[in-house]
């Protein structure tokens, strides 16, 4: 049976006992039914994972105690930012939980020209803390113990600004995308860092094209079909991961 798998944001050691955080100890309490003597799994993000079990259950309240801890490492040897253009909705949800399953390292959330959402500085804080709570829960599905980094926020103009020369492989998505003349396969030596980036609904717009091209993003395409923001997403990051990272293991 698949133990249940738990993020606590604190220093986590072999033999210590843990009180559970409010939330996760009323899901365990009540939704799991768990009860003492019950075993889980334990992980803040070092990399690391703690066998432990249930030590005390009073109410809505969860205290385990730590057995060993193994560094099991479940990262892809391609660290990948996906910059993606905040779209409308829970869909930005879907995204984050799926690209986290799927590995990416970085998550940067721009607002483009086109894009249909707006948020100002308090509901970008806001979103950012949900993201985050989104892409923990999709670590303790998928066994990751390591967090994907979520930045807050930002205009796509204020990102390119700063993102020269990050990453060995850099494309932006554009339907319309055309080879380039004289240029070379997307990368012949695999690289060991990449960014992707989505645009919203209606596209990127031709000058924001430009600032990709300025900033050393190359033009790419996934096929001859127009696709949502979303579910380019997913369709990237899985492309990527089976061309360079470990989904070829």
């Amino acid at each position: 049976m698949r133990l249940t798998r738990v993020y606590v944001a604190t220093v986590l050691e072999s033999g210590g006992v843990v009180e559970l955080p409010a939330e996760t100890a009323s899901h365990i309490a009540r939704v799991l039914r768990g009860r003492v003597g019950d075993a889980l799994i334990l992980f803040n993000g070092d990399g690391r994972e703690f066998t432990a079990e249930i030590a005390s259950l009073r109410g809505t309240r969860v205290t385990v105690s730590l057995g060993a801890a193994r560094a099991i490492d479940r990262e892809s040897p391609l660290a990948v930012t996906l910059v993606q253009c905040v779209p409308r909705g829970d869909r930005m949800d879907f995204v984050v939980q799926k690209a986290t399953e799927l590995g990416v390292a970085r998550i940067m959330p721009v607002l483009s020209g086109r894009s249909v959402v707006r948020l100002d500085a308090r509901q970008g804080v806001a979103k950012l803390t949900h993201w985050r709570a989104v892409a923990i829960s999709a670590c303790e599905q998928c066994g990751r113990n390591r967090l994907p980094t979520i930045e807050e926020p930002r205009p796509l103009i204020e990102y390119l600004g700063g993102a020269a020369g990050e990453e060995a492989l850099r494309l932006v998505l554009e339907p319309d995308a055309e080879p380039e003349p004289d240029s070379g396969p997307v990368a012949p030596v695999a690289p060991r860092s990449a960014a992707i980036a989505i645009g919203p609904e209606g596209g990127f717009a031709p000058d924001e094209l430009e600032a990709f091209r300025v900033a050393g993003f190359a033009r790419a395409q996934l096929g001859p079909r127009v696709l949502r923001t979303e579910t380019a997403a997913i369709a990237a990051l899985a492309w990527l991961q089976t061309r360079f990272g470990d989904f070829g293991a």
